[in-house]
């Protein structure tokens, strides 16, 4: 049986605006075992990236649960989380966010570095994980010498940098052109295959389909359906008559 790596238990997060109830996630039930691919897709406003956000211990629920690798992150304190967050989560989002003043290997080196690794160690590590996303000569580049997609193959070196158990992409490819966010996809799906690494995408690109074990499709802060990648047919657009 697979081990679940993250669970979401009747999960709820609730915006109080002027005297109106916001439900951005309204009772979210989700297992996630490990070393899946899973996109999370749905229209704007639909709950993704709350949910992003509370799987990846960047935010807290009004009510219900996480569970990650059997432990309750409610139970924990700001700075416990930000210790989950560095140890067993890898983030890359649709901005890059790197640095642009260093350099690629410095970029990657850096989230060992607040783990205290030894510089010669870490500097080996990130060496080798440019090699990995394909980078090996650019490892001494600024992100302004790199392009979208060079930059993009920086964030998920960096975010596997502390070998962590589940890489969150947040719209992943939502900055690049076709052949770039496609080339991205499919360095994301070796990483998952290669490394038994778990990825959550949260996004609006259905060429995630193609490498997703399972996809999500949440609507008004409920999951609307789930669906395994054989079960499903796209055409021209439609996904199993649900036009997007």
């Amino acid at each position: 049986m697979s081990e679940v790596i993250v669970e979401t238990q009747n999960l709820r997060k609730y915006y109080y605006l002027k005297g109106e109830v916001v439900k951005a996630l309204d009772g979210i039930n989700l297992k996630v075992v490990r070393g899946e691919y899973l996109s999370i897709m749905g229209p704007s406003g639909s709950g993704k990236t709350t949910l992003f956000n509370m799987i990846g211990a960047l935010d807290r629920p009004t009510s219900g649960r996480v569970v990650l690798e059997g432990r309750d992150l409610s139970t924990f304190s700001d700075y416990e989380l930000e210790i989950i967050r560095c140890q067993r989560i890898g983030y890359i989002l649709q901005t890059f966010n790197l640095i642009y003043v260093i350099t690629a290997l410095e970029n990657v080196e850096m989230t060992m570095m607040f783990e205290g690794v030894p510089k010669s160690e870490r500097r080996k590590k990130a060496k080798e994980l440019l090699e990995l996303v394909g980078l090996g000569d650019r490892i001494n580049h600024r992100p302004t010498e790199l392009s979208g997609g060079q930059q993009q193959r920086v964030a998920i070196a960096r975010a596997l940098a502390n070998d962590p158990a589940i890489v969150l992409a947040d719209e992943p490819t939502g900055n690049l052109d076709l052949a770039t966010g496609r080339s991205i996809i499919m360095l994301l799906k070796k990483v998952s295959t290669e490394r038994g690494v778990t990825v959550i995408s949260a996004t609006h690109d259905l060429k995630m389909i193609d490498v997703s074990n399972r996809v999500v499709w949440i609507r008004d802060g409920k999951i609307e359906k789930i669906r395994r990648r054989e079960e499903l047919i796209v055409d021209a657009g439609m996904i199993e008559g649900m036009e997007l």
